[in-house]
Formats: C-alpha cells, structure tokens, sequence
C-alpha cells in the first residue's frame, strides 16, 4: 500500500477526489531518508541533506492532499487546508521532521505524519471545517546542528533573538547564517513572526510518548499535563596539551579529569534532589580537543542537560554540578567557562483546551489519561502565546532518542484516529 491512497468516490461538494493518507505506510517511506550506519538509527538536521529530503516529502505529500503549503522566514513549513466556509485564525498542529544525531523513527515524524493523515480523513469523510487547520513541520526542534532546541517555533514566537542565530556553527564550523543563506533563507529576516503567529487559534501536537508511563494503564493514547522545566549548558574546560607517555602524572593539568568529574556529578547531583522534584542531569555529548589517543587533552567541552519540576530548581541542580566541577578544576589546574545555551521554564498545557480534547477522543478510546512529559517540544513554545494542548501515542518500552524507540501500527493509527477526533471537533460549528 502507498502512503497515500485515492478513494474514486468524489464527495458531494468537495469537488476534487479525496486522498486519504496512510500513517504507516508514509513512515516507511520515511524510514530510508537519513539512516545512520555509523551510530545506527537516523540523524536529519537543520537544512541538511536528509532534512531537505524530508522537507521535499512533506511538501509533495501536502500538495498531493489538496493542502497550500509555503515556508516560512525562519524555515519552518506549513500545509494549510482553508475551504469555503474556513474563518478566522486556524487550528495549527504538526510536529517536526528532525532528529537528535542516531535518533528514533518517530520522535518528531510520528505528529508530523499524523497531521497530514488526520486533514485527509477529515477531507474525505467531507467535514466542513469552520476554522483553517495549519499543519507545521518546525525547523531545528532537537537543537543538533546548533546547539538550540525549538529554534523554528523559537524565532517565530521571538523567543529567540535573530541576532543571536546567524553566529551559531556546527560541528564542521559552518554558520548557521551560511546553512540558512544556502538554502534560500534571508538570515537578516529571520526571527518573530506575529502575523503568523496571530493567524493561530490554539495548537494541538501530536508526539510518541517519552518514557513509559501509558503501557502500565493499558492506554494507547494520552493526554499532556505540562513540561518539566529544562536547559542546556555548555561547559568549556581549558587545561594544558601535552603528551601521553612523557608527561609525569603529577605535572599534568588535564580537563579529561575535570569533565568525569562534572559527568559523575550531574548523576549525584540528581540522585540527591528532592524526588518531588523529577531533577534529571545528563551529559551526552562531549568535543576533545586535539582528540589524539596519545596526547592529553588541551580542552574538552560537554554538555550538560537538566531538569526539573520547577524552574528554580534546574538552576539549583546547576549550581551544584557547576561548583562540583569547578573545585575538580581546581584541583587539577585546570580553567572552566559554563555558558547557558537554552532554558525553557516549566510549561502547564492549556486545561480548557486538554479537556475539549479528552471530551472529543475519550468516546472511541475510554480511558485516555493525562501525564507529564520530561522532554521539550515546540506546543512548549507555543504554550506562552496561545492555547496549547499534546497527544502521546503509547511507546510500549519508553525508550526515545533511540533508534530502539516504537510504537504498535495498531496505536499509531489510534493517535491519528484521536487527533482526527479533535481536530473535528476544534473545527466544528458547536466548538467555536
């Protein structure tokens, strides 16, 4: 089966053959695009080649719907479906096409997908919408090539400062400014976008759940209650280069030593925080420079990702792990810079908007319930400016971030079932 299937029945009044949109099947046409061998799984990052194949898809996917669809100036993509009777700001949702470096098949994609499918099965079932509905694929949600997580819904809720992005480099140095100008991007236009922003009612994201907290219920879909706060710092640890075999031990100033240090307590750190608090401290990625098996280290930079329930509480967590670090350096000669990259406070979902939408999916699911989420997602941007609600779709063994993460064929097409179910309900003229 192809991911889009043309059902001959026109629909009296629709004027164009119907196309419904198979959510399984147009993930595996996904599946190949950015295949990672080397860390297994997928990695697609901003305006690279496996993220413009996987922009290409969505926009000959949306056309072949019938959707308009047009890029925006901080490089997010929109399908839109605006028929006769369609007014006012529109229903948004969406997700992002992305990944974190060897990621999963469906963090990201799965709400993207989902979207499309869920307008097709409205199209053809020939629900007049009283509102537009705006499918989004944000740019840059993981933050892997630059460092900034939710960078396209970022810069248009102004979020972010424009000047701040074009400076940013990747991995091979190459300016986010240079990525952005490549692709036919204008850097100097990029940031805040309030008339598209204006242009939406509320927004409903769809995404695979992130840990395992649905499987115990028995549930296949649940509902958002709010994000754990969260930030990502970069630490810079300076020590002295030297070589591996001539160097007595005690002369040495190496910033390998330091940065096991700082890993080692961010795990403490966690583990001693109050448990109220869900604190949660990772390091994930590390550069060594030179990097030689026989030299020691001159610098190391890593990482450091925490969260928490409350925003005072990820900088207390912080705090801690910083000082810990700091009196390692100390003790081995050693300089430390720390330089925040990103924070994002704690996020509550709109209630009104959750229990509209538990009210329109509960009748086909029974028992949808409602849980945290520790990971961050653009309806966390969103959140701040207009009424913002998240769907879980059930990940049986809660793994994410992982090309081990899943779910069944059977919950996906109950997440799009769920999310066509809402948005029908948000776009009807009972539910203005």
């Amino acid at each position: 089966m192809t991911a889009v299937e043309t059902d001959e029945a026109i629909h009296e009044g629709a004027g164009t053959v119907t196309r419904v949109l198979d959510p399984v099947a147009a993930l595996a046409e996904l599946a190949p695009i950015g295949r990672d061998e080397a860390r297994g799984g997928w990695s697609r990052h901003l305006l690279d080649d496996a993220d413009q194949k996987m922009r290409e898809w969505f926009f000959n996917t949306a056309v072949s719907l019938g959707l308009d669809v047009e890029g925006d100036r901080n490089a997010n993509q929109w399908a839109a479906w605006s028929p006769e009777g369609a007014t006012g700001p529109a229903v948004g949702t969406g997700s992002h096409l992305d990944s974190v470096p060897g990621g999963g098949p469906l963090d990201g994609p799965l709400g993207v997908v989902s979207s499309l499918a869920a307008v097709s099965r409205l199209m053809d079932e020939g629900h007049r919408p009283t509102r537009p509905i705006r499918i989004a694929n944000f740019a840059e949600e993981e933050g892997a090539r630059f460092g900034v997580p939710c960078l396209g819904s970022q810069l248009l809720c102004g979020e972010l400062a424009a000047e701040r992005v074009g400076p940013l480099t990747d991995s091979a140095g190459v300016s986010a400014s240079e990525v952005l100008r490549e692709a036919g991007f204008d850097p100097q236009t990029i940031g805040a976008d309030p008339s598209r922003l204006a242009d939406l009612a509320m927004y409903v994201e769809l995404h695979v759940e992130q840990g395992r907290q649905l499987a115990p219920l028995d549930a296949p879909v649940g509902l958002a209650t709010g994000i754990l706060a969260h930030g990502r710092w970069r630490v810079t640890i300076t020590g002295r280069g030297d070589h591996a075999g001539a160097t007595e031990l005690d002369s040495r100033h190496d910033p390998m030593l330091v940065a096991s240090s700082a890993i080692q307590a961010a795990r403490a750190r966690a583990l001693l925080a109050d448990p109220r608090t869900k604190a949660r401290a990772t390091v994930g990625k590390l550069q060594v420079v030179p990097g030689g098996s026989n030299a020691i280290a001159s610098e190391v930079r890593l990482w450091l990702d925490a969260r928490a329930e409350h925003d005072d509480e990820v900088r207390a967590l912080v705090a801690d792990v910083v000082a810990d670090a700091r009196k390692a350096a100390r003790g081995e000669g050693c300089e430390i810079e720390v330089s925040e990259e990103s924070f994002s406070t704690r996020v509550t979902f709109d209630v009104d908007l959750t229990d509209r939408l538990h009210a329109a999916i509960s009748p086909h699911l029974g028992i949808v319930p409602r849980i945290p989420t520790g990971a961050g997602h653009d309806a966390g941007i969103l959140a701040g400016y207009i009424p913002t609600a998240m769907l879980f779709v059930r990940n049986p063994d809660g793994v994410s971030h992982s090309p081990h993460e899943g779910a069944s064929d059977d919950d996906i097409r109950a997440g799009v079932g769920a999310l066509t179910d809402a948005l029908r309900a948000l776009t009807s003229p009972e539910h203005p």
